[in-house]
């Protein structure tokens, strides 16, 4: 058996473009994308902490060191520029390691720049 568990989280990641007309997906800086993990094409949950919007799409990279997290196509209607995001990413681990695995999460200031240092939890 496999449980799904956490793999991947960017915190407080703050919006700074949004391009409705983009066919889809959010784009990340490559740095940000790098430090957890976080592979282009990768499905993400996003979950928007100024209006409780929650939705999944996949991440492409942007320029690495950019600061850049865009909302492209449909999700741009479901933030704003300034808005705060939840980026999570998941996987699949044997049940019996799950207990063991820990997810890299890196928590942002508001230039999206690491706040902290990378956790292992």
């Amino acid at each position: 058996m496999f449980s799904i568990m956490l793999k991947s989280k960017l915190h407080m990641a703050r919006v700074t473009h949004v391009m409705p007309e983009y066919e889809g997906s959010l784009t990340i800086d490559r740095d940000l994308m790098d430090a957890v993990k976080l592979l282009p094409y990768e499905k993400v949950l996003v979950s928007n902490m100024a209006n409780a919007n929650r939705f999944e799409t996949y991440a492409l990279p942007s320029k690495a060191g950019d600061g850049m997290i865009c909302l492209n196509g449909p999700a741009a209607r479901l933030g704003a520029v300034g808005d705060r995001l939840v980026i999570l990413a998941f996987c699949a681990v044997p049940t019996d390691e799950a207990r063991r695995h820990r997810p890299l999460i890196l928590v942002l200031d508001d230039r999206n720049k690491p706040a902290g240092p990378l956790r292992e939890t």
